[in-house]
């Protein structure tokens, strides 16, 4: 195994380079000491952020946008390789919350300059960048012995290369500093899935691809040490989405649409909502001592081995 490369010092985060503020007493003990202080309802008040893989009407990407919005960000970039409905959700964003400024690009998220160029767009107008998203994805239907490498780098590129791009500009982004953030710091989120922590949750070539965007957030978030940007993984179940559609028509013409997530504990499916909340967590400040994690939105599918209904084991 190689040397690690030497990694130059970044700028530090505020919580490197300034002293913990003293929260006070209460009768004589000291107050619950708080890095977040109370968001309230504006978990990413004031935040720039840019969203990839936002254009599906039932997706994950569309479902965080919401989220940002509705929790105080300032500006959001919603982006997709599709731009065939991101005019109407920035249409509804801007009869939601007006004063949220909401911007569509449409670009391919594995492509290295279209990235590029959000990140730089998006920190020459704001001074910052403070959230990227990156949860552009793809998947397949092939066991792995009909899937050819052309398909099998598409997926790659698609799934995995897109959230390197995002994390390689938006973590150079994230550490410009100004009037408005004197320090550091930011948050980067990969969209990985349950199919990247155990096998036979999804056909092999997007397994790997999501396995290995759990390993980029996990070492990136080493390699941008003390700088305060955190980079997480969040890992969906089985959730209801533009992706899963053919799953769930396809369940609901048999109608067997009950049947849906009854390996997991919680007996059922998800829904892109329930995603999009943990990854608003991820986001906010709340969040600020998580980094590096990949995080199991599943319904517990991959808390234990394969469980069948009425029996303990």
């Amino acid at each position: 195994m190689p040397a690690d490369p030497k990694v130059k010092q970044q700028a530090l985060s505020r919580e490197l380079s300034e002293p913990p503020k003293d929260p006070g007493t209460f009768e004589n003990i000291p107050r619950v000491r708080s890095i977040a202080g109370d968001l309230g309802d504006k978990r990413v008040k004031d935040k720039i952020i840019i969203v990839t893989g936002a254009n599906s009407p039932i997706g994950i990407g569309r479902a965080a946008v919401h989220q940002f919005a509705r929790n105080g960000a300032k500006a959001i970039y919603i982006c997709d390789f599709d731009d065939s409905n991101l005019a109407t959700h920035k249409k509804e964003l801007g009869e939601l919350y007006p004063r949220v400024e909401i911007h569509t690009r449409q670009f391919d998220a594995g492509d290295e300059e279209s990235v590029k160029n959000v990140c730089e767009e998006a920190t020459q107008k704001y001074g910052r960048l403070d959230v990227f998203f990156a949860n552009a994805g793809i998947s397949s239907r092939r066991v792995f012995w009909e899937e050819d490498t052309e398909g099998f780098m598409k997926m790659m590129r698609t799934n995995t290369l897109s959230v390197f791009l995002a994390a390689k500009y938006a973590s150079r982004a994230m550490l410009k500093t100004g009037a408005e953030k004197p320090y550091p710091g930011g948050s980067i989120i990969g969209t990985a899935s349950v199919a990247g922590l155990r096998s036979n949750a999804g056909p092999t070539d997007y397994s790997a691809s999501k396995a290995a965007v759990i390993s980029l957030m996990q070492t990136c978030a080493y390699q941008l040490t003390g700088t305060g940007v955190r980079c997480n993984a969040v890992c969906p179940g089985l959730i209801e989405t533009g992706m899963t559609k053919v799953t769930y028509d396809a369940a609901r013409a048999r109608g067997s649409e009950g049947k849906i997530g009854q390996l997991n504990p919680l007996r059922r499916g998800g829904i892109a909502d329930e995603i999009a909340r943990a990854v608003l967590f991820l986001a906010s400040d709340e969040a600020s001592y998580v980094n590096g994690q990949a995080w199991a939105v599943d319904g517990g599918l991959s808390a234990g081995l394969p469980f069948v209904p009425g029996k303990l084991a």
